[in-house]
């Protein structure tokens, strides 16, 4: 085997970590793909033979890209940026094979992505890397330059941050279905009552139209005004399509064979405490979303 072909199975075999590490920290499949990709521009021009552990010096790599991405992007924000949700995860609603069920089994949902675009560069790797990868303190600590116990810090401070804003969703998918069917039921119905009662009393609706679409970016917070809300998509209701989003119950909505949004929802004890939703056009054309309708 020649050492360019030996050098590139390495790669290939840390591949789909250091994609789920970007995913992470970026929010963006195109950006995520960029930084692995310089990681393996770096790599190619590294002498991998002298590494000690090749899976800890890609992920160190990969990680400083996302920092310097996620710090570009604060700079370049010259106004608030307002709602913008993540890239999702979009998978069949059926039963995957066991590959797709792993998969899914360590999805990060979209509504912990918006709170982890809350928090600065540093917060987030140090949360990431530690909280969802295991990474050693003292690892975060060279890539922010601070100390071990400053990393430790940081990691605490956005876990405290991420608690208290991205409740974590009911484990049982079958139950957080028949939470959405009964949403979508009652939005059909114009049933505000039945809406209401689905909805936890603190829901938040977090909506991202991106610039095409600037009237569909709001949040709207509250049981009585998401219901409101969920009124005026009564009429669409009948064309939402179970999916998995981020390996939670969504739907995709999609009107003469064109999707109109893609909706995540998190469900807490038996009723729905957010939801999330992208109705960019462009967005939307860049998921592949195949649709059903007619």
């Amino acid at each position: 085997m020649g050492e360019d072909t030996w050098l590139a199975d390495r790669f290939e075999q840390h591949r789909p970590q250091l994609r789920a590490v970007a995913y992470r920290m970026l929010g963006s499949f195109a950006e995520a793909e960029d930084a692995v990709q310089e990681a393996w521009l770096r790599l190619a021009r590294t002498d991998a033979r002298e590494l000690d552990n090749l899976a800890a010096w890609l992920t160190t790599v990969v990680a400083r890209v996302c920092l310097n991405a996620l710090r570009t992007r604060r700079h370049r924000r010259e106004e608030p940026l307002g709602v913008r949700v993540p890239d999702p995860i979009i998978t069949p609603a059926g039963p995957g094979d066991p590959e797709q069920a792993a998969v899914l089994a360590d999805s990060v949902g979209l509504a912990m992505l918006v709170v982890l675009d809350t928090l600065t560069p540093a917060e987030r790797l140090a949360f990431v890397l530690h909280d969802m990868f295991a990474v050693p303190f003292d690892e975060i600590a060279v890539m922010v330059d601070r100390t071990p116990e400053a990393a430790r810090q940081l990691a605490s401070r956005a876990r405290r941050r991420v608690q208290g804003r991205a409740p974590a969703t009911d484990p049982d998918l079958a139950r957080q279905r028949a939470v959405v069917d009964a949403f979508l039921a009652a939005a059909r119905d114009g049933d505000f009552d039945a809406l209401v009662a689905v909805l936890h009393p603190d829901v938040v609706l977090r909506s991202d139209g991106g610039t095409s679409r600037r009237r569909h970016t709001t949040v709207i917070s509250g049981a009585r005004e998401v219901a409101a809300q969920a009124t005026t998509f009564g009429r669409f209701s009948p064309f939402a399509r179970p999916v998995l989003v981020n390996g939670a119950a969504g739907v995709v909505v999609s009107a003469a064979g064109r999707p109109l949004s893609v909706m995540a929802f998190t469900v807490v004890d038996g009723r729905i405490a957010g939801i999330d939703v992208i109705a960019d056009p462009d967005r939307l054309a860049g998921l592949g979303l195949a649709t059903d309708d007619r």
